[in-house]
């Protein structure tokens, strides 16, 4: 039940307490006509026992003879005297067998009632009423008696009444209740929808807030206040590393330059030599790391500009992989590019490079044999792709391969900053377009999607 939407569960909750009503409702309806009906009998009988009790301390002849035609019907009343033994002393026609047994002539002290009997000459059930009387010097009992078939039908069509009409009832007061849940609701599914669409990437989005002061509204205002805060925070991180990555490029180009001076001034061992080497190489990749992160700051600030110019891309494509390609002979791979020679478009070559050689770069750190580069003019869009002939990306990784500092191995401490694809669709998203992972023939490659620029 708990898995349930809550409009349902608001439905099923008001449905259930409907029927619970209509039960309880029909119940006490039911109750209540057919105690009217047994109280209209039951007033009835006592004026016809009363009538007969007149006729037998009055008239010298039977019921049969002596107007009882006008006290009851045929087959739905009747009327009989009964002796103190139980045995008939005067009866209307079809009434001969005693409508009471003689223990509860015995037991009759005043006038009662009895109902659900079966008396001879009468359709169906009888309610009956017995009254004691002296008359002629004895002691009788007038009983009277009624067909109670025509209640029991009343009572019949009432509960069919409510077997049909009580579905009907719940029925069309659940929709009303599914109707009033969805419209309670709807401010509610209008903030969910928002939510999914609220982004970092663009500050000042926040949740629409419905035009009633209520609980829906308060919570609102509160998530926008969350959402506020959570903007602020990022701000400033954004701003944070943005300001520290400019602030680090000239002391580590000083740093370098230094080391470098140190290195050309000459005189030392080998092993001093080595670690000056490596303090340049570990420079070099600070250097890096700032530059990275100083552009992807920008680009999540809307910041990171492109300057479109019109070029081949065969052409730029090749001039990209040419300084990977020692580093890949020196592994005994290729880089082959394969773009059309007339495929030109509007984009920035700058930014352009720093995505392409990132993923060869990646690539040749990572993959396996031959890395291909590939460019096409695909449904109004560029698409630059860029593979290997390794295993590619595994499922979890690849989910996020874009994040800033996401590594497939975490527990690799050299070998890249994990900035690689984030500066790749950071420059993407600047040209309008994005990146992806796809698979092709059971191997990953990255795809690079840029507007068409004609």
């Amino acid at each position: 039940m708990s898995r349930l939407p809550i409009r349902v569960r608001l439905t099923a909750g008001f449905a259930l307490l409907v029927t619970v009503v209509l039960v309880l409702a029909g119940l006490f309806i039911y109750l209540r006509v057919n105690s009217d009906l047994d109280q209209a009998i039951d007033k009835g009988l006592r004026t016809r026992a009363d009538d007969v009790a007149a006729l037998v301390t009055q008239a010298d002849s039977g019921l049969a003879e002596g107007g009882s035609g006008r006290l009851v019907e045929t087959t739905e009343s009747f009327a009989q005297v009964l002796r103190s033994n139980g045995t008939v002393y005067d009866s209307t026609p079809g009434a001969t067998v005693p409508a009471l047994d003689p223990s509860e002539i015995r037991g009759l002290t005043g006038p009662q009632t009895f109902d659900q009997r079966t008396v001879s000459g009468i359709e169906g059930q009888a309610r009956l009423l017995a009254s004691p009387v002296s008359a002629q010097g004895m002691r009788l009992v007038v009983v009277v008696g009624s067909s109670i078939a025509d209640r029991d039908e009343a009572l019949d069509g009432l509960v069919r009444a409510f077997a049909i009409g009580g579905p009907i009832v719940i029925l069309l007061v659940s929709g009303a209740g599914y109707l009033l849940a969805s419209l309670g609701l709807a401010p509610v599914e209008a903030m969910r929808r928002r939510a999914d669409k609220v982004t970092l990437a663009h500050s000042g989005e926040r949740l629409p807030l419905p035009v009633a002061n209520d609980e829906i509204r308060r919570l609102g205002e509160t998530l926008n206040a969350m959402l506020a805060r959570l903007e602020d925070s990022f701000e400033r991180e954004r701003a944070f590393v943005a300001d520290a990555s400019h602030e680090l490029r000239t002391p580590l180009a000083v740093l370098k330059a230094e080391l470098e001076v140190t290195l050309r001034g000459g005189g030392y061992d080998d092993q001093v030599e080595a670690a000056l080497r490596v303090a340049v190489e570990e420079v070099d990749q600070l250097a890096r790391l700032a530059d990275d992160l100083l552009l992807i700051a920008r680009g999540e600030d809307g910041g990171l500009g492109v300057k479109l110019e019109r070029v081949k891309l065969r052409a730029l494509l090749t001039t990209i992989a040419e300084p990977f390609r020692d580093r890949a002979a020196a592994d005994d791979r290729s880089i082959d590019v394969d773009a059309p020679a007339d495929l030109a478009a509007a984009v920035d070559p700058f930014r352009v490079r720093q995505a392409v050689a990132n993923l060869i770069d990646n690539a040749l750190r990572h993959g396996s044999g031959r890395v291909s580069v590939r460019a096409r003019r695909t449904a109004g869009e560029l698409v630059i792709s860029v593979t290997d002939e390794g295993p590619g990306f595994s499922d979890e990784f690849a989910g996020r391969a874009f994040e800033r500092f996401s590594r497939a191995d975490p527990s690799r401490g050299r070998g890249g900053s994990g900035l690689g694809l984030a500066i790749v669709r950071a420059v993407a998203r600047a040209h309008g377009g994005d990146a992806s992972i796809e698979s092709v023939e059971g191997k990953a490659l990255v795809v690079v999607r840029l507007p068409a620029g004609e």
